[in-house]
């Protein structure tokens, strides 16, 4: 994800931060466990912290490294609810839970699939065996990806499935001077008017390559890339050898809307159904050109299809241009306010503090 928030699961700026909440008097204390992720990457999991303190509970954000072992043992019984954010969090917390009164909740944000398609198989079995541990001391599991409902093997009662969560408003209606500074920032190079944006994690997983060929394959468009990852140095040489191709990198978190607004296109090209980004390039009324594959169940008739090579992917945005943004995809994407995505967390931690 602040520096801007790339699209995902949670960061936690700091060893630790409490977020203020409203009223103390009766609030359930919750220390919330996250993956380390780099300063502005996705902001997911604090969107959804900053809400819950703003409904009276009390929740301390720390994120999961070696150093807050120390302090989680230290203050293992300040808690009423530990909620661990797969994979680094859920990890932790499992830990932490085997010594606290508290109650532990699993966050699980992210498949095993995609950590397997980058990591070591050792590494990958490992996590997979700490995930299924930290699932079944859970006292509760908030899941979002229906293909890990069975590696989570839970009774329904102890289970919900949420959703991902962005903040509709700011995406649909960002202010005026939000978006003249965003469009002044990319007036100031010297590239063609059409504006395609990729608003992402530069790894491998997501096809930065493929992004880049098919953009040049567009002579008449610009590829606007804000992001962060191993493949920041691959987007930045491409970017000094293609005019086309512009990396402000990471944008601050309230100009980012301002910046979709100020292009033509979205794009994601990981074969994923569940991506913040798809979500918040509708809320801000674009049209998203969407690899084919597993999205293709839940963006049917929203998005445009194309293949993962740069010949379809180019073909792809120019259709994207033509068909306009979805109505469906803003509806849907309104249907994943942080707001209502709060809720369910909510009524979970309450009722594990209260068991």
């Amino acid at each position: 994800m602040s520096n801007w928030c790339v699209s995902g699961s949670g960061v936690f700026h700091g060893s630790e931060s409490t977020v203020p909440v409203v009223s103390t008097a009766t609030a359930v204390r919750v220390l919330w466990l996250a993956p380390h992720t780099p300063d502005g990457i996705s902001e997911g999991r604090s969107w959804i912290a900053s809400a819950l303190s703003a409904r009276g509970l009390s929740v301390t954000q720390r994120t999961a490294t070696p150093d807050a072992i120390g302090a989680l043992f230290r203050n293992r019984n300040d808690y009423d609810v530990i909620v661990g954010t797969t994979r680094a969090g859920a990890g932790l917390g499992l830990l932490g839970s085997m010594f606290s009164e508290g109650a532990f909740v699993v966050d699980h944000v992210d498949p095993i699939e995609q950590f397997a398609a980058t990591s070591p198989w050792w590494l990958a079995g490992t996590v997979d065996v700490v995930e299924r541990l930290a699932f079944s001391r859970a006292d509760h599991v908030i899941y979002h990806y229906d293909r890990e409902r069975k590696r989570i093997d839970r009774s329904d009662s102890s289970v919900t499935k949420s959703r991902l969560a962005i903040q509709f408003d700011r995406f649909a209606s960002p202010a005026e001077t939000v978006i003249e500074r965003a469009r002044a920032h990319l007036d100031e190079f010297d590239t063609p008017d059409r504006r395609l944006v990729y608003v992402g994690g530069l790894e491998p997983i997501y096809r930065i390559e493929t992004l880049l060929e098919a953009t040049e394959k567009l002579t008449d468009w610009t590829l606007v890339v804000l992001g962060a990852g191993s493949l920041e140095d691959r987007v930045e040489r491409a970017a000094e050898r293609i005019d086309s191709v512009v990396f402000p990198g990471l944008v601050d978190n309230e100009l980012l809307a301002g910046y979709l607004h100020a292009c033509d296109v979205g794009i994601s090209l990981v074969d994923d159904p569940h991506t913040l980004k798809v979500l918040e390039y509708g809320a801000a009324g674009l049209p998203v050109v969407q690899v084919d594959g597993r999205a293709r169940a839940t963006f049917e008739g929203q998005v445009t299809f194309c293949d993962p090579t740069p010949e379809s992917v180019a073909t792809a945005i120019r259709r994207a241009t033509e068909s306009g943004p979805s109505d469906e995809l803003r509806k849907r994407a309104a249907d994943h306010d942080i707001e209502a995505v709060a809720s369910i967390y909510e009524r979970v931690i309450r009722n594990c503090a209260r068991s």
